[in-house]
């Protein structure tokens, strides 16, 4: 990776948490020029990846998605983890659904080495990652696909999902509201979550924490919809209540030991 690459993904890091930065303390957290760092704003501004202010950088409108190849890279350490994390849970011979997203992408790259797994996906990009997995039978959705991302959506895909009933359902979503409200971007890439959330016997959820930060505005369900959740950070305190009074497990990757609340 060159180091104007290393340098912008620590921009990003840094505009993503904090929400505004100036040029001078990026050039001080990075240990470069205010020019170097102006010229690095300027080309991620271009990309759609910030927005430029004078004198710093801001985080995109959390009303609004990411580009997925910034998705790829965006928290890559803590969405692996968590997908290997989750991925521990679940038993070979299982049947489950998953959904689309750079979360679940991790988790699907984690079930390499399960056996006998049966899977349903509505993600070209899941269907990719478990190829070597031979000793695993794959379904995809039929369905529009969405060139930008890999998603397979549309009225046929949710029907297909209709037709099955798996163990897990695994499903990544873009926010969670502050009273739990689970919420993404696309309506009918919501109608498949939706049909996921209906027929899985037991429902997993994947959000790393800047999922907290941002708000789309059409709602997939709610926390009380689901029963684990696999996270990177603790949860804030209203968020961890609202998820132990509707009995959710809460796994962390931080801890060794995870809050697990189980029905």
């Amino acid at each position: 990776m060159s180091k104007s690459l290393q340098r912008q993904k620590h921009i990003l890091k840094l505009v993503q948490k904090r929400g505004y930065v100036t040029n001078e303390d990026l050039a001080t957290e990075l240990n470069v020029t205010v020019q170097t760092v102006r010229r690095d704003v300027n080309f991620m501004a271009t990309e759609n990846l910030i927005n430029r202010h004078h004198g710093g950088a801001a985080a995109l409108s959390p009303l609004e998605n990411i580009d997925y190849a910034e998705r790829q890279i965006l928290n890559f350490k803590e969405k692996d983890l968590i997908g290997k994390k989750a991925a521990q849970l679940i038993p070979d011979g299982s049947s489950l659904f998953i959904n689309i997203g750079t979360t679940t992408e991790a988790f699907a790259r984690a079930l390499r080495h399960h056996k006998s797994l049966k899977i349903i996906t509505n993600n070209i990009h899941v269907a990719s990652l478990l190829t070597p997995a031979p000793a695993c039978s794959l379904t995809i959705t039929g369905g529009v696909v969405r060139l930008r991302d890999g998603g397979i959506i549309g009225p046929a895909a949710t029907h297909m999902i209709e037709q099955y009933r798996a163990d897990f359902g695994v499903i990544g979503i873009s926010g969670i509201d502050e009273d739990g409200t689970l919420l993404d971007f696309d309506a009918e890439e919501i109608n498949v979550a939706q049909a996921i959330i209906r027929n899985a016997r037991t429902v997993i959820l994947l959000a790393d924490h800047t999922k907290l930060k941002r708000r789309p505005m059409a709602r997939v369900g709610h926390l009380a919809d689901i029963d684990v959740l696999y996270t990177d950070l603790p949860l804030p305190d209203h968020l961890n209540t609202i998820a132990t009074q509707a009995n959710v497990s809460v796994h962390t990757t931080q801890d060794k030991a995870s809050s697990e609340k189980k029905k």
